[in-house]
This record gives C-alpha cells, sequence and structure tokens, in this order.
C-alpha cells in the first residue's frame, strides 16, 4: 500500500514526500497572508483575490464565468462575491449590449486602491526567494511549472494560461514561442501571460 506524504515515518524517508508536505506548508503560507490582509479591509479571502485579479486582467476575462473557472468555484458563489463588492462601492458592473445578463467587473476608484495595496500580501513569500541564486531560481520555476502543468492535465486545476497550454508554444527543440518567434529561455517561461490562447492539443515540457 502506498504511503502517506504526511506519514512521518515514511516522510522522513523519501524526499519526494518532503517536498509535498513543503509545498503543503507554503500554501498553508499563501492562506496566512492573504487572510491577514483581507481582516485589514474588512474582506474575505476570495474578495481579496478577485479584486487583485481584476486589477491585473483584461476585460475579456474579468465576468463570472471567468472567474468561476479561474478560481475553481461555482458561478453561484462567484455573483455572490461580485454582489459584496459591489454594495461595498470597490467593483461596478458594464452590461453587455447584445445581452443584459452578461457584464464586465470594472474596479471603482475605491477598489483599486485596495487592490493596489492587497496585491503585496505575497511578499513575505518573494523575500527569501529574492535571494536565491539565479540558477536556482530557474530550477524552482521549471520544476513548479512541470508541477502546474501537470495538476491542470489531470482536471484538479482549471484555467493556466503559462506557455506549455498555449497554441503558440512549442517544445521540439527547447521551448519557442511563435507568437513571439523567440526561443525562450527557462527563466522568460511565463505563468500568466496576457496574450496566451488555450490550445486544444496541449504540450508537455
Amino acid at each position: 500500500m502506498k504511503s502517506s506524504a504526511f506519514d512521518l515515518d515514511h516522510q522522513n524517508s523519501s524526499v519526494e514526500s518532503k517536498i509535498v508536505a513543503s509545498l503543503e506548508r507554503v500554501s498553508q503560507a499563501f492562506r496566512v497572508l492573504l487572510w491577514n490582509e483581507s481582516k485589514e479591509f474588512s474582506l474575505s479571502p476570495i474578495q481579496v483575490q478577485v479584486l487583485i485579479f481584476l486589477l491585473h486582467h483584461s476585460p475579456e476575462k474579468r465576468k463570472v464565468s471567468y472567474l468561476a473557472d479561474e478560481f475553481n468555484m461555482t458561478k453561484a458563489t462567484i455573483s455572490d462575491c461580485v454582489k459584496t463588492l459591489e454594495q461595498k462601492q470597490l467593483i461596478k458592473k458594464e452590461y453587455e449590449p447584445h445581452d443584459t445578463r452578461s457584464y464586465i467587473i470594472h474596479l471603482t476608484e475605491p477598489g483599486k486602491e485596495i487592490a493596489k495595496k492587497t496585491s503585496f500580501f505575497a511578499d513575505q513569500l518573494q523575500n527569501p526567494i529574492d535571494k536565491l541564486p539565479s540558477a536556482a531560481k530557474e530550477d524552482l520555476l521549471s520544476s513548479l511549472l512541470e508541477i502546474i502543468h501537470h495538476l491542470n492535465q489531470t482536471g484538479v486545476i482549471t484555467i493556466q494560461r503559462m506557455c506549455s497550454t498555449c497554441q503558440f508554444y512549442r517544445s521540439d527543440d527547447g521551448h519557442f514561442c511563435q507568437l513571439l518567434n523567440k526561443k525562450l529561455a527557462d527563466a522568460e517561461l511565463r505563468i500568466d501571460c496576457p496574450e496566451h490562447v488555450s490550445s486544444v492539443k496541449t504540450q508537455t515540457f
């Protein structure tokens, strides 16, 4: 029988399990930092995440259906989140002229201010990463991209705007972007590309 990564007898003799346990600790740190930030502005963690997402993404991605896929939540949950943010006057809706049931979500000025302030919630995680040697950073990025790609392929997480899931990406000889028409170094691979176009047939690293 396979042992759990959290079985200490197994974990202490398995590098792979130690990595899994370490990632769990990092995810816990994200939750704590996000929760601390949200409390300061009397918001929930998902409300903060939505504000930050709206600040940095294009209008076609600022819709309830896209947000639901982005955060792996139901449309009803996201709709409730948007309703609360609207009541707090942090967002406003722009209804589509051809479909009054569909709307684009925009940040108000107060919403932008909070989004800008809270978008630095992960600084305590970035600080030790900044101190790593360049080669270690590139190795870490490459490994994390492979893990995220696998999680996307297996349906654990849905929307991904990274190079390996883009129709412009080719991996025949290293990493190549057909949109930019250039070979990419590992450090140039993107985790969230604004020009991303999802490929029907996914590529592998």
